[in-house]
């Protein structure tokens, strides 16, 4: 029996293919003789098929690559995110503590100007020594090439100045321990009583200040205090 289309079947190329489970042969249904005729597969034909194989298998296993690395990430890029989070949360508290550091030499820089040098009569240190910049402009050049630079180098910087403004203040409590002792010594060699005790005083002849010298008989500064009293009087250093 033939169909009247029959040339539509012959140049039909997508033929429906049947397989043998026990013998694992492939057929193709021919639509003219209407029965399935067993296909011999030649070398090139197995050669085609791995490759077509080899190939999707090849593309298959670059998607699924491409897609895990994309949107899921490995052992180890897990242990970095995490040693990555612990170096954040260290570096916040160093900030802290920096912060804090500064706030007390801060504190302290006011008291050493403000207190100390004002109650020795000392000059308070320039702003100019204290935030004095450290070293020349390659100081952090070794520190360049990494991907958090500007990060480890502000760092460095903060702590660079905390240690020069600590030795400018350590040098300023040498000066300020200098001044208190010879403060002391001064302080010992003012007088600070009557020369003569009150019983002994008969007057004082001329106090501190200008007066009409008793010889000259012009104005002239005096700088002491003269007491009167009789010869013999003891006198108090």
């Amino acid at each position: 029996m033939r169909f009247a289309n029959v040339d539509y079947f012959d140049n039909f190329e997508a033929s429906v293919m049947a397989k043998n489970p026990t013998k694992r042969h492939k057929y193709r249904y021919n639509p003219i003789t209407l029965n399935y005729e067993k296909i011999d597969l030649t070398f090139k034909d197995y050669l085609r098929k791995a490759a077509v194989y080899t190939l999707g298998s090849i593309f298959f296993g670059t998607v699924t690559v491409f897609l895990a690395y994309r949107f899921f990430d490995s052992p180890k890029e897990v242990a970095l995110k995490r040693e990555i989070r612990q170096l954040s949360t260290q570096y916040e508290l160093l900030n802290e503590e920096l912060e804090q550091i500064e706030q007390v030499l801060e504190d302290v820089r006011h008291r050493d100007d403000n207190i100390y040098r004002v109650i020795f009569e000392a000059e308070p240190i320039s702003e100019n020594v204290r935030k004095a910049g450290i070293g020349g402009v390659n100081r952090y050049k070794k520190l360049d090439g990494f991907q958090f630079t500007e990060l480890v180098k502000s760092t460095r910087s903060r702590l660079d100045n905390i240690a020069k403004q600590l030795v400018v203040q350590s040098k300023s409590f040498d000066d300020v321990v200098k001044m208190a002792r010879s403060k002391e010594q001064l302080l010992a060699s003012i007088p600070a009583i009557q020369p003569i005790a009150n019983n002994d005083l008969k007057t004082m002849t001329s106090g501190f200040g200008y007066r009409i010298h008793p010889i000259y008989k012009t104005s002239k500064m005096h700088t002491g205090m003269d007491f009167a009293a009789p010869i013999g009087t003891p006198i108090y250093a």
